[in-house]
């Protein structure tokens, strides 16, 4: 009885600390003052005055239009790096999977400083000139997230039973259809949660970016600005702009109803397929 309560009691306080923040953000996003904790009464001014920066809006959309991309090439290299590493031998798996685990054990400042070393090698040597740009800002966030998918896609492989890929070759599909048509669903739910966490990776980092981001997307000729390099800026200059607790609110409701959603798809997919078994 007293662990049950001294467990329910760390989960509560935990809770608290993670959520607490959060729902006063939100909140104070509904009334229009600078400092937290100064109610000036109901308002969606900082709504209103969210959608009509161009500055945030631009850092926002830098944001998404990154976090998209990165993801969809981080899971495909995620997946079918997974796949070949599984059916591998044992020799050549255990070494893409110790190689795997340095960008995730590695500290993210080692990452951001080995990606500015090579750039700036590549292009005195290569290209002699600056080649930071998008590119090298994509290549900084798949090489963050990539690992990532990974580590979620290899247990269902491992859950996988081996002869379903070997069948489908004998019963006539090419090795190309049968890894469409038998091996990709099967890896589904896996695959969901890399690419889901490969887009939050991409939207939460700050060291890699500050390091590697230069001039592209909607900033044009300056520097690419993401919310986490924009939100960092403004602290510099002062007390953080009260627009974007408005963006905390919103970014807050979409994540949860994702995951909401992706619950809910879990929870029908796992009925889907006890029913089957029992069939």
């Amino acid at each position: 009885m007293v662990k049950k309560i001294l467990s329910f009691s760390f989960l509560f306080l935990i809770l608290i600390l993670m959520y607490v923040p959060i729902f006063v953000l939100i909140v104070f996003s509904f009334t229009n003052t600078t400092y937290i904790g100064d109610w000036n009464g109901f308002s969606l001014k900082l709504y209103v005055d969210l959608f009509t920066d161009q500055e945030t809006m631009i850092a926002l959309g830098n944001t998404i239009i990154l976090a998209v991309i990165s993801a969809v090439v981080s899971t495909f290299l995620g997946v079918t790096g997974a796949i070949g590493a599984f059916y591998s031998k044992k020799r050549n798996r255990a070494l893409v999977e110790n190689l795997n685990q340095l960008p995730v054990v590695n500290p993210e400042i080692v990452i951001a400083l080995s990606l500015v070393v090579m750039f700036v090698s590549v292009g005195n040597v290569i290209f002699h000139k600056q080649i930071f740009s998008f590119w090298t800002l994509l290549v900084g966030h798949v090489i963050l997230a990539a690992p990532f998918v990974y580590l979620n896609v290899k247990p269902k492989l491992q859950q996988l039973d081996p002869s379903l890929y070997e069948a489908a070759l004998d019963l006539g599909c090419s090795p190309r259809k049968a890894l469409n048509k038998v091996m990709v669903p099967q890896l589904v739910p896996g695959i969901l949660s890399g690419f889901m966490l490969a887009i939050t990776l991409s939207l939460d980092d700050f060291i890699v970016t500050a390091f590697v981001r230069g001039p592209g997307l909607l900033s044009g000729e300056n520097a690419i600005e993401t919310l986490s390099t924009l939100v960092q800026a403004k602290i510099k200059k002062g007390p953080i702009p009260p627009e974007l607790r408005a963006l905390t609110a919103i970014i807050f409701l979409i994540v949860l109803i994702v995951v909401i959603g992706y619950t809910i798809y879990n929870n029908k997919r796992s009925t889907k397929v006890k029913k089957r078994r029992n069939y």
